[in-house]
């Protein structure tokens, strides 16, 4: 399931996620799940045809990432394997970043960054992306909404609704996502 916010410049898209990872590092093995949030910069096609025609859009180069995630072997709500990646090389992610902040309260982080989107930028080294900054306002007031989508979707995921592996060896390795 994919959700997506759109403001001028930027994206928040909201995903559910399965993953088994190929090569873990140690203590990061088996699978996991959980809901992934990246902020995204988003660009508005040319329409191709009448006034009334579809717009085409683009949901671009990714900014930043919160993996809300847990073992799927685990207890449901420790998000054990919950990080973020705040910065992107391209369409890369840097290494995950476990923050004793995000640790205590995953959501109230993910929060917080989305309130903070100038900040949010800086830290990614896209400080001098104006155009994205000039959301900030629209995406401040939209982080309630985005926050009651991601958990209701972590709670589909805890039920089974999401998330959920695919057929075969529950070991082999596999990204079963949008984002």
């Amino acid at each position: 399931m994919l959700y997506a916010f759109g403001f001028e410049r930027v994206g928040v898209l909201v995903s559910d996620l399965y993953i088994v990872l190929e090569n873990p590092h140690p203590g990061h093995e088996g699978a996991e799940h959980g809901v992934r949030l990246e902020v995204r910069l988003l660009e508005r096609g040319e329409l191709r045809g009448s006034p009334y025609s579809a717009r085409p859009i683009e949901v671009g180069t990714p900014v930043w990432r919160a993996d809300l995630l847990e073992t799927v072997d685990g207890p449901p709500g420790s998000f054990n394997r919950t990080h973020h990646h705040p910065v992107f090389t391209g369409w890369e992610p840097g290494r995950r970043v476990f923050d004793d902040h995000l640790k205590e309260d995953p959501l109230q982080f993910v929060a917080e960054q989305l309130a903070d989107l100038e900040g949010l930028l800086e830290r990614c080294g896209r400080g001098d992306d104006k155009e994205a900054a000039a959301d900030a306002g629209s995406l401040r007031g939209s982080v309630p909404e985005i926050m009651q989508t991601v958990e209701r979707m972590l709670a589909k995921v805890r039920g089974g609704e999401l998330a959920a592996a695919p057929g075969g060896d529950p070991l082999v390795p596999v990204r079963v996502s949008w984002l």
